[in-house]
Parts: structure tokens; C-alpha cells; sequence
């Protein structure tokens, strides 16, 4: 049995995963079992980045992209207006052209730093994944577990 002090807390390891997914569900199985999941902490060890490419960057699309936000910003900017001066409505449809300029020339500027002609999402991903427990609620923690996995019950 593996121990480790994160935070000042004794702590037990509870179960080693694969991939974050299967230790939420661990995690997950504890709590709809009405078990104190504020004592478990997921640890992610090995970790790396990873970044999807997701596509092309042109600068049409950076242009296009920061206008639509910059519209949506100038919308929600000129509904509170609206709501702040009830007699005054005309100053939606300004602040919806003002946000989208606005948007489309901060998408141009970024474009020109940027420099990438693809756009991505980063994310770090671990090897492998920790659950461990408050040293004082592993036995209870192994018991549910264990009875989730034996059970044939579908989850609540």
C-alpha cells in the first residue's frame, strides 16, 4: 500500500488508472455511493502536453472569428445598456456593430503576432492517474469500490 503527504493530509492510494476518464468514474462511483469525496484527489504523474491541431488559421478566419465575439460582447454591452436606460433601445444594434469592428480588429492584430497558420487546443495529459484518499477514509473508500464492481445493480 502506497502512501503519500499532499497538503499537510495523509494519504493513501486508492487506485491507479490509465486515463482520466476511468479515474473520474472511480471518483464518480464513490460519490453517487454517498461516499465524502471531498477526502479524494485525483494525481495525474508523467504529465506532457499535447496540443490537437484542429485546423487552418487564415487570416479571414481570425478576422471573422473576433468579429462574431466582439458582436456577441457588444450584444450583451448593449442589452445592460438597454436595461440601465429603458428609453434608449436604439443602442443595441450599435453596440452589436462596435463590438464586432472592435473584435475583427484585435483578430487582425493577434493574427499578425501570432504568426501560425493552424490553430490548436493544448492540454496536459498525465501517464497515469492517482486516486488517492484521506488515509482515515481508505478502508471505506475500498469497500464501496469494490462493492460497486461486484454489484450488477446499474449505477443510480
Amino acid at each position: 500500500m502506497s502512501t503519500q503527504n499532499i497538503g499537510g493530509q495523509h494519504k493513501v492510494v486508492l487506485g491507479t488508472y490509465s486515463s482520466y476518464d476511468a479515474a473520474q468514474h472511480a471518483v464518480d462511483i464513490l460519490a453517487r455511493r454517498d461516499f465524502p469525496v471531498d477526502h479524494v484527489t485525483i494525481v495525474g504523474t508523467g504529465l506532457r502536453l499535447e496540443e490537437k491541431v484542429i485546423g487552418r488559421w487564415s487570416l479571414g478566419r481570425a478576422v471573422l472569428t473576433s468579429a462574431g465575439t466582439g458582436g456577441w460582447i457588444g450584444l450583451l454591452i448593449g442589452l445592460m445598456l438597454w436595461i440601465l436606460a429603458p428609453r434608449a433601445p436604439w443602442v443595441v444594434g450599435p453596440a452589436i456593430v462596435l463590438g464586432a469592428v472592435f473584435g475583427a480588429i484585435w483578430g487582425l492584430i493577434a493574427y499578425v503576432l501570432r504568426r501560425r497558420a493552424f490553430a490548436s487546443l493544448p492540454s496536459i495529459v498525465a501517464d497515469r492517474y492517482d486516486i488517492l484518499v484521506d488515509a482515515e477514509f481508505a478502508d471505506e473508500a475500498r469497500r464501496v469500490l469494490a462493492a460497486a464492481l461486484s454489484s450488477t445493480e446499474p449505477n443510480k
